[in-house]
């Protein structure tokens, strides 16, 4: 299986933002061992802080199942919101917190009701979740 794993904004600092929320291992090194883990599929790994970038990579169409953490888009981007409500291949919402425990405008997301599942506050091992379930 195709898989792209999208992160949205500030998700490029992961390993030196906020670790005691993000941990301290960066998406890079992640990467690495989420890739041997499941060699078995071709995952892709796109990351941006630009909204419009990030609807532009889900409409290039060249996956078979998305994974995607919005970030702080989560809460407020109903033009991301409406790119996953027009796709239709198996997609699931990450986030690495438990965003619930979070601050209030945290707590909603505008976006996952466009997606088949949400997992939140598995820190990153929510991407292999995330994986797992699209088997």
């Amino acid at each position: 299986m195709k898989i792209l794993i999208i992160n949205g904004p500030n998700l490029n600092l992961l390993g030196t933002r906020e670790p005691e929320i993000y941990g301290n291992i960066s998406m890079e090194n992640f990467l690495e061992s989420l890739t041997k883990e499941f060699s078995q599929h071709e995952i892709q790994y796109y990351q941006s802080n630009v909204e419009g970038e990030i609807i532009n990579r889900i409409q290039e169409d060249d996956f078979e199942a998305l994974i995607i953490n919005p970030g702080a888009f989560t809460h407020y981007s109903y033009a991301i919101a409406d790119c996953l409500k027009n796709i239709s291949k198996p997609k699931v919402e990450v986030h690495i917190s438990n965003i619930y425990k979070r601050e209030e405008f945290r707590q909603k997301s505008v976006t996952a009701a466009n997606t088949d599942a949400v997992l939140s506050g598995f820190g990153l091992n929510g991407y292999k979740l995330a994986i797992l379930s699209l088997k």
